[in-house]
């Protein structure tokens, strides 16, 4: 029975995952966003309670 035959598919598992976890992370983490978020103030903003004309 073929299916029993480890050989041929063993093989491509190793190698693909060989993949993912050698590979795929440094292409990942070398990955830069266009658009670096700035840090804003650390001041809190002042609200005003609404005015409900109807109460």
């Amino acid at each position: 029975m073929p299916q029993l035959n480890p050989e041929p598919w063993l093989t491509i598992l190793v190698f693909s995952w060989l993949m993912f976890l050698i590979l795929v992370p440094f292409k990942v983490l070398a990955h830069t966003f266009p658009n670096e978020h700035q840090a804003q103030n650390k001041k809190e903003s002042v609200t005003e309670p609404w005015n409900w004309p109807w109460h």
